[in-house]
């Protein structure tokens, strides 16, 4: 198909997107509020964490590129009527997952030069700083709103806490931000990232020394393509940390590219053909890498593997804008990969924003 039918397509199907959005922000809400009943670790009311999860946050990142890409104010609108609703309720305590959202926030704060939203985040990345339980070696622990997950780095981590961080301290001028998400860069790379195949394993523990259940998970790598490309683009990172990255991201793509299925998605166990297909981890992929080509962190001899996604991925947006094949929220699989082939299939807030990631790169392929 010719590129300039595939842009009237994407664009007609970011327009989709965008509608679907608000409607399915809270899907995860009961079942999220039924799990933290008991395992509430700061003992907040429950509802202050309702809105304001990895979720919605991912999927707030989603709707602000939209809004950069198009430029339509009713898409600035629904963010600021997001975070002024968040500002009369009150936020949950921090964690790595109530992190996420604040990525946005200081977004729109520094583009509306506006003090209500920019102040949150500078506490909140102060506490980030001094107060953020850390691991062996000085890793941010993937403590969440339920578990601490004790002396434990998880890939996710890296875009739902770190990028916040780095794009604070770009905004602040703090260079100790900047060294603070680098360095959490390489710690989690050196024990995430696979030697033989480039891809990372979804976790580690300093307690058992060992990768869990060894699972390459799709959507858990797909937050490393993104955040590194992400990371090196808001912040002026030194040399040799811009080459180590960059080296980490090609070796994760050359394990991509191995396991791509003929399709042109990814399983949700990247390198077991017999796990479903997944699109939240595909678009996140091909975003990332197309990102990478685009700000010339990497060749354009990797765009074509980008470009195998977008076919089966815009017939996984449905005519109502939802996106289906989405894996629901994952935990750690701790002993068995049949614990990631098990999680169920749901429309999420995160599916649309990746998706969205993906098209809205899409559209900066040259014609």
């Amino acid at each position: 198909m010719e590129k300039k039918v595939y842009k009237e397509e994407i664009e007609r199907k970011l327009a989709q997107l965008a509608d679907a959005f608000c409607p399915i922000l809270y899907e995860d809400d009961e079942v999220f509020l039924e799990n933290m009943q008991g395992r509430n670790l700061a003992g907040d009311d429950v509802r202050l964490y309702r809105h304001w999860e990895w979720t919605q946050g991912v999927g707030l990142y989603g709707f602000w590129k939209l809004f950069v890409k198009t430029g339509e104010g009713k898409y600035l609108d629904i963010l600021v009527r997001y975070f002024d609703q968040q500002l009369a309720i009150g936020f949950p305590a921090l964690n790595v997952n109530t992190v996420t959202p604040f990525l946005t926030m200081s977004c729109v704060g520094e583009y509306l030069h506006e003090e209500k939203y920019l102040a949150p985040c500078r506490e909140s990345a102060k506490w980030i700083m001094e107060r953020f339980p850390r691991t062996e070696e000085g890793g941010f622990q993937h403590m969440t709103s339920d578990t601490r997950n004790d002396q434990e780095l998880w890939d996710d981590t890296l875009f739902m806490t770190v990028l916040f961080l780095a794009n604070m301290g770009r905004i602040e001028g703090k260079q100790s931000y900047t060294d603070e998400a680098q360095y959490q860069f390489l710690l989690h790379g050196k024990y995430l990232a696979d030697q033989r195949t480039g891809l990372w394993y979804h976790g580690w523990t300093f307690r058992g020394r060992h990768n869990f259940a060894r699972a390459f998970w799709g959507r858990g790598n797909c937050w490393i393509t993104i955040a590194i490309p992400e990371l090196l683009e808001m912040s002026r990172c030194s040399e040799p940390v811009r080459r180590t990255l960059t080296q980490l991201l090609v070796n994760q793509i050359g394990g991509l590219r191995r396991y791509q299925s003929e399709t042109g998605m990814w399983h949700t166990l990247i390198d077991d053909a017999d796990s479903y297909e997944e699109t939240s981890a595909s678009c996140g992929f091909a975003y990332g890498i197309l990102r990478a080509v685009h700000t010339g962190l990497i060749g354009r001899e990797y765009e074509p593997i980008a470009w195998r996604a977008l076919r089966p991925v815009l017939e996984h947006i449905a005519g109502d804008g939802v996106v289906r094949q989405v894996s629901y929220g994952t935990a750690m699989g701790r002993e068995s990969l049949d614990f990631y082939r098990n999680i169920p299939l749901k429309p999420m807030p995160y599916g649309q924003a990746l998706a969205m990631l993906f098209l809205i790169e899409c559209l900066e392929i040259e014609a």
